[in-house]
């Protein structure tokens, strides 16, 4: 009996020993599946944000281009006509009010628009610039600091007669920059999230005090490398990991560092919790066969609710469709997202959810993904909560309906409503004036090609006569609420289907399809009438003027012409004198095969 009772132990421990090996590697496979998944979503979202920090450079490169488009440049040492094309581009500019410089092919400075605190032309952090310029790119610096300012430098190449004759150099200051600034708005205690130069030093932070500090040495060597790199590391005795994406067009790189607990979350420590659990399940087998059923489904209910535990906490969305769309199964996570009961979805279709403008593509995409058995397909569209409200998701869907454990198509879905949000607004900066909220230069000379490809277009450039002295005796906020309020003016005169943009410091454009000169005329004289009632601006009534020039462009003219065109008849205004100066006359300056009146 005693031989049958160890017989008996032995069989025990022994198949428990079987069943937690096996358990531990199942843990350990869920384990790296999980770590899988985590680290590919979190590749895509560091590869997003990396492509969107190398667009904002790229931005800067463009509107220095622009600036070149627009000005000429003589690449004279210390020339005053430079100096003053300087001072005014970088007074206008959203992203180089800090300074502009030109700069000879040796990379010697010729004019600034300032005096002082400049670069030193030995720096080390002008290497990366030269070296794109020397590829034919355009050129970003390191970070610099001078006189205790954080700064960067953007280049690109002056042309004559096709080569480079020299350089446009613009400085901005990198605390102040757009990228900084949402970086700012997205700091959380769980995570610091770094845009560094080649050598490591930051130029952008969650955390503004890290702005000029220089990354962990630890991260340093990964730099400047194409693609996505997870790099694990120690901070003191805290276990660190940073999420690396290099190869930007500027040679910096996007690094999001956050303690290793945290990037691993609860799926690691619910792992550690079940190894212990089956330790103590194999201890347990020595007391004998007697408690072996019972330790069995005590451990089976633990699985359960581990495994429960895990779908309710996870960040993602999971659920099961059958071959109709139908929801046969949705994680528990449907409630912390959507706002869903738990079980509330099932047996409702997934099309119930999905926005009405997104159903057909996703109907496709899933009857394709039927046709082929081993078929993935990732998509995005939105989806509605409980509260009626539609977010955008990131859809990777699966088919296992060949799969006899789920016989369904397997949905893993992440809400991206902010990272599309942050998207749509830099699209929409890039479009538009920050200061009115006016289309801007870009987004006009865009409509303008489009709209004259079918029809005239009658383009009137308005030029603010006695906005200097406004800015001169009350400062630039009044000057800049001044703006404001033209806007606001010009905006209550335009049409529905004309477009009002503001192109520069003072300098505004209406577009208008499809009218005639007498149309334009007449919107001439209400722009002239509503900017010469006065302003009331902190306690100062204001009053100033505007020289309108216009200019009906026919059909597939060219759209640089027709813009010159009426900026030379706004200045015809100008140099008579303004709107006040012209005599009131009530009549826009004409140019073209039109008119031409003083």
């Amino acid at each position: 009996m005693r031989l049958r009772n160890w017989i008996a132990v032995v069989v025990s421990v022994l198949l428990l020993a079987a069943v937690g090996v096996i358990g531990f590697l199942v843990n350990r496979s869920a384990l790296r599946a999980a770590d899988a998944v985590h680290r590919a979503d979190s590749s895509a979202l560091g590869t997003n944000n990396g492509t969107l920090t190398g667009q904002l450079q790229l931005n800067s490169a463009a509107e220095l281009s622009e600036i070149l488009g627009e000005h000429v440049l003589h690449l004279a040492a210390g020339s005053a006509a430079d100096q003053a094309t300087l001072q005014a581009v970088a007074k206008k500019s959203a992203t180089f009010q800090y300074g502009m410089l030109t700069a000879d092919l040796e990379g010697n400075i010729l004019t600034a628009s300032r005096a002082d605190g400049l670069p030193r032309p030995d720096d080390v952090a002008w290497k990366p610039l030269r070296t794109l310029l020397a590829a034919g790119k355009p050129g970003f610096s390191d970070v610099m600091v001078v006189d205790g300012v954080a700064l960067t430098a953007v280049a690109v190449p002056v042309m004559v007669s096709g080569s480079p004759a020299g350089f446009l150099i613009g400085l901005n200051e990198v605390a102040t920059t757009s990228l900084q600034t949402y970086l700012a708005r997205l700091s959380s205690e769980a995570h610091r999230t770094t845009v560094v130069d080649s050598v490591g030093r930051v130029g952008a932070a969650s955390d503004g005090g890290l702005i000029s500090t220089t990354i962990d040495p630890a991260v340093r060597p990964y730099l400047n490398k194409a693609g996505v790199q997870f790099v694990e590391y120690e901070a003191g005795e805290t276990p660190m990991i940073a999420i690396v994406v290099g190869g930007l067009p500027s040679g910096w790189s996007y690094v999001r560092t956050q303690t290793k607990s945290s990037f691993d979350g609860v799926v690691h420590s619910r792992s550690q919790t079940l190894n212990l659990t089956l330790l103590a399940m194999l201890l347990i087998g020595v007391a004998g066969i007697s408690v072996l059923g019972y330790r069995t489904q005590v451990t089976r209910r633990r699985a359960d609710e581990r495994f429960q535990a895990l779908f309710q906490h996870a960040p993602d969305l999971v659920s099961v469709l059958d071959g109709h769309g139908r929801i046969i199964f949705s994680s528990p996570s449907a409630h912390n997202i959507l706002g869903f009961k738990t079980g509330a979805l099932s047996g409702h279709s997934v099309f119930d959810v999905v926005h009405p403008d997104d159903q057909v593509e996703m109907k496709t995409r899933l009857s394709a993904l039927l046709s082929d058995p081993s078929g993935v397909i990732r998509l995005q569209c939105r989806v509605r909560s409980a509260e009626g409200e539609y977010r955008w998701f990131d859809f990777t869907a699966s088919n296992q309906m060949h799969n006899p454990a789920l016989a369904g198509v397997v949905i893993n879905a992440r809400d991206v409503s902010e990272n599309r949000a942050f998207q749509e607004r830099l699209a929409h900066e890039a479009q538009h004036d920050p200061l009115t909220g006016l289309p801007n230069r870009r987004r006009m000379q865009d409509a303008l090609g489009t709209t004259l490809g079918n029809a005239p277009v009658a383009v009137l450039f308005v030029d603010l006569d006695g906005f200097k002295p406004v800015n001169d005796a009350f400062g630039h906020e009044v000057g800049d609420e001044l703006l404001r309020q033209v806007a606001d003016r010009l905006s209550a005169c335009v049409r529905s289907g004309d477009v009002l943009s503001r192109v520069g410091g003072d300098e505004f454009v209406m577009l208008m399809p499809g009218v005639t000169p007498d149309d334009a005329d007449a919107m001439s004289a209400r722009l002239r009438y509503v900017l010469e009632l006065p302003f009331r601006i902190a306690g100062q009534e204001i009053l100033i003027g505007a020289s309108i020039g216009v200019h009906v462009a026919p059909a597939a003219e060219d759209p640089d012409a027709a813009l010159r065109a009426a900026d030379h008849a706004m200045y015809a205004i100008k140099h008579a004198g303004g709107s006040r100066g012209s005599g009131g006359s009530g009549q826009a300056a004409w140019v073209g095969r039109h008119r031409a009146e003083d």
